[in-house]
This record gives C-alpha cells, structure tokens and sequence, in this order.
C-alpha cells in the first residue's frame, strides 16, 4: 500500500513540475510574440492593427522608426502603441501626433505641386538655382501648427492669395515656435531650414539671396531683372528678365495694417540679431534689391530647390 502511495505522489510531483514547464514556456512565447510584432511594424490601437504600404520610417517624439517595408509608431516612454493616426499611400504618411508630413512631390517642365496641399507653382533655374517663380501659398496651421495666427492674405481677403502668396512671420515661415520673434533662433534653425516650404525645398539664405542678385548682374541692377512686367504701381514695373516674377506683395505690420502695390519683400532663414532677420526688397521705380532686418513684419517666402 505504502509502494502505490508513493509512485502515485512521484507521478503527482512529476505532472506538476510538467504543467509549471509549460506555464514558462507559455510565458516566453508570449514576450516572443511581442517582440515579433514590436519589430514587424505594426499598430495596434483599441485592439486593431495597421500596417503601412509606405517605406518611410520616422524617427520623432514618440515614433520609432521600424523596418524598411513598414512604420513602427510607438510610445518612446514605455513602448507601449501610440494613438497616431497613420494615413499611408504608396508616397505618404501623416503622423498627427507630431504633425510630421512626408510626400512627393510631382514636377512638370518648370513647376511643381507642393503634394501637401496640391497647389502648383512655377520655377525658374537661374545659375546654380532652382527658385520658385511664385510666392508660397501654404496655410494649413493644423498640419504646421507653427503657421496659426502666423500667415495671411492681403487685407486678409482669400483672393489675394491667390495674387500675391501669402505674407508669413519669420518664425512661421521657418516653421518654429512664435517666442522666437524676440529670441535667437540660432539652437533650432538647420541648414537647410524648411521651414514652411514643400519637402526637398527652403526658405533661402541670406548667402543664397546674395548669389541670386550677383547671378543676375548684381544688387544694383538686380531689381529691375527680378520683378514683373505687370502689377506695380505707376508702371514701375521690371523687365522679369530671368522669369522670377516679383509681384509687389507688400507686407503686414505687427499691429495688422497692410500695405501692397510699390514693394516686394521676402524673408531669408538668417537671423541678424534676437529681434531681426535678413530679407531681400524691391521697390517700385527702383533699379536695386535691398536687404532688410526687422522680424516685425510678415513677408512673402520664396522657396529655393535643395
């Protein structure tokens, strides 16, 4: 009796020691199973799963960059999946929770369509460069949060847009943040700076304004060359003799008046001092582009090819 006691309590012991296997062995193919997925590129939100077709990988505040065929979004603090919202095509991706945008745009003989929000612009190549011919049009502060209450039409009338470009802050046309208005901007401006332009473009230089006028015959000169055949008040207009096109946009004061018809400014991403930036200005009945300072205005942007 005490034999069969004991085998039986042996084989109790025995299918324990079995189950508490399978119960580690359960355990690591479950942290396998994660890390799989971890590494897979997908999103899991609410129980769902999203794969992305495109080959881009971010790496920003809480994106992690994954494997070359998909993007892994996930928390940078635990690991745990981000609440992202990921449109995906086979040339972009929108991450919303940093409003990181990446897509293609498409070029035709002497344009391109800035892909963020499909309006067409004409280019010039004059010497080494690639400029837009038209002034910038891109307004959407929820995609370039930077850009709200930073743009505006002429006499904030949706038409003139459509004319001139829009007139941009400095810091919304280098797409940061209002504070540096006032402050150097130095610790957060690359080179190139973006800012508000279409991927694979920027905002220019003051070195890169300066080739542009020595390109052309020189800053004394450079004036009549750069602006229009039309537009500009009391006939003053230019020759546009490389096709730049300078319209006599004007600008907007601090305290919100406009002024339009005799001047075209345009910023460069070079700052002068904590209150100024280089710009670039031409005048109606003058033959010269002149270069300005003061950050207190909004200008238009040119955007210069990478």
């Amino acid at each position: 009796m005490k034999q069969k006691q004991r085998i039986i309590f042996f084989g109790m012991v025995a299918v324990a020691l079995i189950l508490a296997a399978c119960d580690g062995d359960s355990g690591n193919n479950s942290s396998e199973t994660e890390g799989n997925n971890s590494s897979s590129g997908e999103i899991s939100s609410s129980g769902g799963q999203v794969t992305s077709s495109s080959s881009d990988d971010f790496s920003s505040s809480g994106i992690s960059s994954g494997s070359s065929s998909s993007s892994d979004f996930s928390s940078s603090a635990n690991g745990s999946s981000s609440s992202a919202k990921t449109v995906s095509s086979s040339s972009s991706l929108v991450a919303s929770s940093s409003s990181v945008v990446a897509c293609s745009n498409t070029y035709g003989a002497n344009t391109v369509t800035d892909c963020r929000d499909g309006q067409m612009y004409k280019t010039v190549t004059i010497g080494t460069q690639t400029w837009m011919a038209e002034n910038l049009n891109y307004a959407d502060s929820i995609a370039m949060p930077n850009l709200a209450g930073n743009s505006w039409c002429y006499e904030n009338i949706a038409d003139s847009c459509a004319k001139y470009g829009r007139l941009y802050t400095w810091t919304g046309a280098m797409n940061i943040a209002s504070s540096y208005q006032s402050a150097s901007a130095s610790a957060v401006i690359s080179t190139p700076q973006q800012g508000v332009c279409p991927s694979g473009w920027h905002i220019p230089t003051d070195d890169e304004w300066t080739t542009l006028e020595t390109g052309v015959g020189g800053s004394g000169t450079a004036g009549t060359k750069l602006k229009s055949t039309g537009g500009w008040y009391d006939s003053g207009n230019g020759t546009d003799s490389y096709g730049f096109s300078a319209l006599p946009a004007g600008y907007r004061y601090s305290y919100g008046s406009f002024y339009a018809g005799v001047h075209a400014y345009f910023w460069s991403a070079t700052e002068y001092d904590a209150d100024d930036a280089y710009s670039r200005y031409l005048y109606v009945g003058t033959a010269s582009v002149y270069t300005g300072y003061s950050k207190a205005f909004a200008f238009s942007v040119r955007c210069v090819k990478d």
